[in-house]
């Protein structure tokens, strides 16, 4: 696996690389990616849907011309001075901050003296900027704002929600572990639950689309097809970075104290078991509690289709690698399911048919319900092998994304009922 970028352009290079690199993550490349992918996506649907007249510019008034002022000032040099003392602590220390750089982050460790450069050169360009575009009388004038200028302010309330969604629904999911150690749970770079970001990303985008007259339907249905490729291109930042998203064991396949991957032989997942049985009490409570099935790879298909072990980790899960001496040393002591991939996959296929239809629905919401559809059913089979916390509830034990997912699949099926019989087509406002 390739936990951060150190280890990943080592393993693509062959060369060794410098340790500063460790501080950035591959699951955090991955999901820059697939916001850039999805924001790419909805400028595209939000400017179609402009020139069906089914979503219109808002106008404001700005003035120009106007000298800086001490508030812009302020503000630039305190966000020059966190940039530059939390980047030049990062940079400086790469060793200890490797391992959990969201937690430095949220530190009070830093370096004073290039967070005072920052700030400097911040408060120097923030004048420089204003003393170019100043002019002897400041001019008020009127400026459209078409939705898909939007699109970085939709983003940013998107990625906000949704990380702090995905936190609070993930603390729901572990609450033993939760409770614990709330702050450390919370501030982790690991352990996010999508759903959880999409509920609360969505509560939030609907007061946005209010306040700034977009019909939130439209907005919906311009999101969609991205919704779906950035939820694919997130899960194979799951699967390079390891982080645990992946399926119950394959128990035809186990792992040599070296790190690699083999076929078992008859009862040797069972010898596995009490070998790494520390590993596997703490995380399932008891050797009869782990999920596994046998399924071999036939001999056309690849073995890493059937069963992965995630070497370096980076959530450093399952057991020690042999002679490994670095901050990521840790690996499955059985195969398990690459469930990651099996998503990546199936979202890239619904991305397609998505964004191949977009063009032939009549009615407002029919987009946004199919997507439900499709995104609870794919999360709902794939937590048929993936390892989660399970409800009790007497004859039933379903894990939280089956219950969501069965209510967004309800959901999408109302939608397109009821607001098909509603709605007339989409026609220009």
């Amino acid at each position: 696996m390739y936990p951060d970028f150190q280890h990943l352009l080592e393993s693509l290079t062959g060369a060794e690389m410098p340790e500063w690199l460790s501080i950035f993550k591959t699951f955090g490349l991955m999901v820059a990616i697939a916001f850039l992918a999805a924001a790419w996506t909805i400028v595209q649907e939000l400017k179609r849907k402009e020139q069906q007249g089914l979503i219109q510019p808002t106008y404001t008034e700005e003035t120009i011309g106007k000298p800086v002022t001490i508030n812009e000032l302020v503000i630039s040099g305190i966000l020059g001075f966190v940039l530059g003392f939390k980047a030049g602590g990062m940079l400086g220390n790469a060793a200890e901050v490797a391992p959990d750089p969201m937690g430095y982050l949220f530190s009070l460790k830093g370096s004073l003296f290039v967070g005072i450069i920052g700030a400097a050169v911040l408060v120097y360009l923030k004048y420089a900027e204003k003393k170019k575009q100043q002019l002897p009388e400041p001019q008020t004038r009127k400026v459209v704002i078409h939705p898909h200028q939007r699109i970085s302010e939709i983003v940013m309330i998107a990625a906000v929600g949704g990380l702090a969604g995905a936190k609070i629904f993930n603390a729901f999911e572990t609450w033993d572990d939760f409770i614990q150690n709330p702050m450390e749970s919370l501030l982790s770079s690991s352990g996010l639950t999508f759903y959880g970001g999409l509920i609360v990303a969505t509560v939030a985008l609907m007061y946005y689309a209010r306040k700034n007259n977009i019909p939130f339907k439209h907005l919906c249905d311009a999101a969609a097809p991205g919704l779906i490729l950035a939820y694919g291109i997130g899960r194979l930042g799951c699967q390079f970075a390891g982080d645990g998203d992946w399926g119950i064991f394959n128990s035809a396949y186990v792992t040599d104290p070296d790190g690699s991957l083999r076929l078992a032989a008859a009862g040797e997942f069972q010898n596995t078991l009490k070998t790494a049985h520390q590993y596997f009490v703490r995380d399932f409570g008891s050797l009869a509690n782990v999920p596994h099935i046998t399924a071999p790879a036939p001999s056309w298909l690849p073995e890493w289709m059937f069963a992965m072990n995630y070497p370096h980790n980076v959530n450093n899960e399952g057991v020690q690698i042999a002679g490994c001496m670095d901050n990521y040393c840790a690996v499955l002591p059985a195969g398990v399911f690459p469930t990651p991939l099996y998503e990546f996959v199936a979202c890239m296929l619904i991305f397609a048919f998505l964004w191949a239809i977009r063009t032939r629905l009549k009615y407002a919401w029919q987009m946004f319900g199919t997507y439900l559809i499709f995104n609870g059913l794919e999360r709902f089979f794939i937590e048929k092998i993936r390892v989660n916390y399970k409800y009790d509830w007497g004859f039933l034990h379903p894990t939280q994304a089956e219950i969501i997912s069965t209510v967004l699949v309800i959901a999408g099926i109302l939608i397109l009922v009821t607001r098909k019989k509603k709605a007339v087509p989409q026609t220009p406002a």
